[in-house]
């Protein structure tokens, strides 16, 4: 499958394959905050780390063009590296992200402190929602989706196994940080409250504090959205593996009338 980005350099050449469910000339969220997970990963660490919480602020619509990656180490230190990632489109920047890299000790912690076990069906026992329609959109048309809980069509809380198929940057493999965002960023998807439509409900961002790092290619988002009395609500999920919840994503998401 055609990779989402070609890297030439510090630029992202993006691919038709970046396009989102509101336009397809402008990018799913998805896709630059997975390229952000990229760009952290090759920055140099002082010992060995891992991104225990990444925070995506997405400054305006990303458009389906060339991006110029910029990173910068704002912290160092031996236990905790805060690094940055600003993304741009032209003269404009698109996304700005921040991530927290914490160092990683080879321990075993006692049995009191282990991760919860999920008890929601695996994605071998659960329906492909291939009937909503969803895999029109480019970037979805590279995702396989499993219903675990809940329904895309019915509003409501609901649990989607996610694995991506289509290779986010040429040549390189879907790390497990990257995998983990991607299916984060689907939060509001996964448990929307509204009716696609009639509504749309667009995040702003995406923060993601992660345990551990998932194991293997299916990721659970189990999702729920709390909406306030105007336009404003939260979109939340734990995510799992396999092997139980590894983390949590929430998202601000904006609610407007079609």
């Amino acid at each position: 499958m055609e990779a989402i980005y070609r890297i030439e350099g510090a630029t992202a050449q993006t691919s038709a394959f970046a396009g989102g469910p509101w336009d397809r000339g402008l990018q799913h969220g998805a896709a630059p905050s997975s390229l952000i997970c990229w760009a952290i990963e090759r920055l140099p660490a002082p010992v060995p780390m891992r991104v225990a919480r990444l925070t995506v602020d997405l400054m305006r619509p990303v458009p389906v063009a060339p991006l110029s990656i910029e990173t910068e180490v704002l912290r160092e230190g031996r236990k905790i590296q805060l690094v940055s990632i600003r993304l741009r489109a032209g003269n404009h920047e698109v996304v700005r992200a921040t991530a927290l890299r914490v160092r990683r000790l080879e321990q075993v912690l006692p049995v009191e402190a282990p991760w919860p076990p999920i008890d929601i069906r695996s994605p071998e026992d659960s329906p492909d929602p291939t009937e909503t329609g969803l895999s029109h959109t480019p970037f979805l048309s590279g995702l396989e989706m499993r219903v675990a809980k809940g329904s895309f069509r019915t509003p409501g809380p609901a649990a989607i196994w996610y694995r991506a198929a289509r290779p986010i940057v040429e040549g390189a493999p879907l790390s497990p940080l990257m995998r983990a965002a991607i299916a984060a960023d689907f939060c509001n998807g996964t448990s929307a409250v509204l009716d696609f439509a009639h509504w749309t409900f667009i995040n702003g961002d995406l923060t993601l504090s992660l345990a551990r790092e998932p194991v293997g290619e299916w990721i659970l988002l189990d999702a729920e959205t709390w909406a306030g009395p105007d336009s404003i609500g939260i979109a939340a999920a734990r995510l799992a593996d396999r092997d139980g919840y590894f983390g949590r994503a929430v998202q601000s998401v904006l609610f407007e009338k079609r």
